[in-house]
């Protein structure tokens, strides 16, 4: 005969394996899904200053400043495995100092249930678009992407890049008004 114990164990282990298997069927329905999805950016205003970057050193470096448009629908990728989604805008340029540059300027945090149709008009980037030098100023092909990571219930956690991005190009003056 067993003891209480023993069967209370037992119970838990085989109630514990049910919910791994569970939780496996859960993470193969959703792995092959394709989760990309059409994005449509613009700029609508971009400027170059020359500052000092206090929180690195005193010289004199690039501080970008733009405003962007961004259209797209994202309420197709979640499904009963998505819990959120975490975007982010980012900027890709190369300098003669550094052959790639990425910047974040942007991100967004969308949860299940939330509205996830973007329609932003004339937005301002949430970070600084700052250079580690004066690789802005009169760069003609810097690229906006949008991206994401899908945070699930169980599985991978995907870094999804959007069809569509959009290349613009600094001027070759800097600004002197106040932004």
């Amino acid at each position: 005969m067993h003891s209480v114990l023993q069967r209370g164990n037992a119970i838990l282990a085989y109630a514990l394996s049910v919910l791994a298997f569970l939780t496996f069927l859960c993470f193969a329905s959703t792995v092959f899904l394709d989760y990309r999805t059409k994005a449509d950016m613009n700029t609508v205003k971009v400027v170059v200053k020359n500052v000092p970057d206090y929180s690195a050193s005193r010289e004199k470096n690039d501080l970008g400043f733009l405003t962007f448009d961004l259209q797209t629908d994202l309420s197709h990728l979640f499904n009963w495995n998505v819990k959120q989604l975490f975007l982010y805008l980012t900027a890709e340029y190369e300098t003669p100092s550094n052959q790639l540059n990425q910047v974040v300027l942007w991100d967004k945090i969308i949860l299940r249930g939330e509205n996830a149709v973007l329609d932003f008009k004339n937005m301002n980037t949430k970070y600084y678009f700052w250079d580690d030098g004066n690789g802005l100023k009169g760069n003609k092909n810097v690229t906006l992407t949008l991206s994401w990571n899908i945070i699930p219930n169980a599985g991978l956690l995907p870094n999804i890049f959007s069809h569509g991005s959009h290349s613009f190009k600094f001027p070759v003056e800097y600004t002197t008004s106040r932004m």
